[in-house]
């Protein structure tokens, strides 16, 4: 089957479409140009204008230009009637409705350069009145800590009495961190029952011993106090050797190179001393 008469005659009528097109758009008039007119406008009268100086005669002769359909710019005087016609638009700021205005904003002074500091009043520490007490015995074995305790009529928390009941020995020394730290869990629980007077009966010989004592009184909100008892070593000696347990005299020595004073610096309250009677005829 031959395609080439359907070809010729969809390409005669496509022609004539196209050359219908061109006669239809040729026989339109030509599209309407934009003129532009200076404003007659009283507002352009009632603007001073500034008079211009005259112009040499060559220019003016020079400025003319035939007519030939162009746009000409307007002049001086129409650039400022539309100027003045076209007001400003203000931008509003980021803020929105109820911000000032851009202006002159005064300056900061900092703190470093103005001239008279301002003193920062400072609130002075509370203090929270103590629950109670925790007295510390400090001394030597020997040096008569519970027989003084005895004496007052005062029951304390003592490691000692602790061995005792754990070991059935008094004389007890291999477990020293265990006796202990069951001896502050006791004096824990006193402060948490909010006992207002709790004595620990130890020898309590450095700082650094007595020093988890204080903080555990001090955590609970109470006052430390100490009771040291001065007593010569050869006292302690001779009044040890008189018990039934005996501690070694290397040992109470070594004890006695180790035994530091109490002082107020490390958060004591108040510190008592007790000292041994000197007899009459020494």
């Amino acid at each position: 089957m031959c395609y080439k008469p359907y070809m010729r005659k969809w390409m005669r009528e496509k022609l004539k479409r196209r050359k219908k097109t061109t006669e239809e758009s040729a026989a339109q008039p030509a599209p309407l140009q934009p003129a532009y007119f200076e404003p007659e406008s009283p507002r352009a009268e009632a603007v001073p204008t500034r008079p211009e100086p005259p112009e040499p005669e060559h220019e003016e002769a020079a400025a003319e230009v035939p007519d030939t359909g162009s746009f000409a710019p307007p002049g001086p005087p129409t650039q400022q009637v539309s100027a003045q016609m076209r007001r400003p638009r203000r931008r509003r700021g980021r803020g929105g409705r109820g911000r000032r205005g851009a202006g002159p904003q005064p300056t900061p002074v900092p703190a470093a350069a103005s001239s008279e500091a301002t003193p920062v009043a400072t609130a002075p520490p509370v203090q929270r009145p103590s629950k109670g007490v925790v007295v510390l015995a400090v001394g030597l074995p020997g040096s008569g800590k519970s027989s003084w305790f005895k004496r007052h009529n005062i029951t304390p928390l003592s490691s000692d009495v602790l061995r005792t009941i754990l070991f059935d020995d008094p004389a007890e020394q291999r477990f020293q961190d265990l006796v202990f730290s069951n001896l502050r869990s006791m004096l824990k629980a006193r402060l948490i029952a909010r006992r207002p007077m709790n004595y620990v009966d130890a020898t309590n010989l450095t700082p650094q011993e007595r020093q988890n004592w204080i903080k555990l009184a001090k955590d609970f909100g109470y006052d430390v106090h100490a009771v040291f008892f001065d007593v010569p070593l050869e006292v302690c000696i001779e009044r040890h050797q008189r018990r039934d347990r005996l501690v070694p005299e290397d040992i109470m020595r070594k004890m006695a190179a180790k035994l530091k004073p109490p002082t107020f610096d490390e958060g004591f309250a108040k510190i008592t001393v007790v000292r041994v009677k000197q007899k009459a005829g020494l």
